[in-house]
């Protein structure tokens, strides 16, 4: 007997992490509320990503919206933090996000942006199996909070048009990494709520790496996303990936 749909939906989401972020789905926009951390994090996220879409697809970022004609997905977009920006450089944008509460917010939000954005309560399992199809899927700290990464980032490169970008971070899995994310964010900063993250869920680059080339992706690069308490700002290095960090994959034109 084949699965119910709620059946298919619960291997792929976990109840208790959806519960989480809707419990906090009204502070996306509040640069000093819960997402705050998330908020610091942004301007280099944006950097990050804006410089591989642009080096991958031959893109002149002074030019007036250089994403023009790339059809991007954003994933676990939540408020719209990274759906927004890549709308005003030009892209067409899908913004998924499993938690009702959050794609409200973000839908209120673009419309008094002046932005369009196409909102969707889904996941990327659900769109794959749709027969959509981007030329960028921006996975930015989703991979850590999904039930079966694996199977995850199949459905990612499923989504993938040929010679396809995906930008995918997360969270190192190490002594660092408990003390700085969970003990100092969750603790002692009270940046996030106690619980946010499961620090068995965290995941090496170099598991990452794997679980890339095993759903069929091709990694080509890593950065790390890197906090300064002294400047409180945050930067990206090319050898410090203990804590927070990035990578870049395609899906294989041929």
């Amino acid at each position: 007997m084949s699965d119910t749909a709620a059946q298919a939906e619960a291997r792929r989401t976990d109840p208790a992490e959806l519960a989480k972020f809707a419990a906090m789905a009204e502070e996306w926009w509040n640069p000093h509320g819960k997402f705050r951390p998330l908020h610091m994090l942004n301007p280099c996220r944006l950097d990050y990503v804006t410089a591989q879409v642009a080096a991958e697809f031959g893109r002149d970022l002074t030019a007036p919206a250089p994403f023009a004609g790339l059809r991007m997905l954003d994933i676990g977009c939540g408020g719209g933090l990274l759906s927004e920006p890549m709308a005003r450089l030009g892209a067409e944008v899908v913004g998924a996000d499993p938690v009702a509460r959050n794609i409200a917010v973000a839908q209120l939000h673009a419309g008094k942006s002046g932005l369009s954005i196409d909102y969707r309560e889904t996941t990327a399992e659900a769109l794959a199996e749709a027969g959509e199809a981007f030329d960028v899927v921006l996975n930015m700290e989703v991979v850590e909070h999904v039930p079966d990464p694996a199977a995850y980032l199949s459905a990612c490169h499923a989504l993938l048009r040929p010679g396809g970008l995906m930008i995918c971070s997360t969270i190192n899995r190490n002594a660092r990494s408990f003390a700085m994310a969970i003990v100092g964010a969750e603790y002692v900063m009270r940046w996030l709520p106690r619980g946010t993250h499961d620090w068995r869920k965290f995941i090496t680059p170099d598991e990452l790496y794997a679980l890339l080339r095993g759903a069929g992706l091709e990694p080509v690069d890593r950065k790390g996303f890197v906090f300064d308490p002294l400047r409180w700002s945050w930067s990206i290095s090319d050898r410090d990936l203990s804590v927070n960090y990035v990578t870049a994959s395609l899906r294989p034109a041929g």
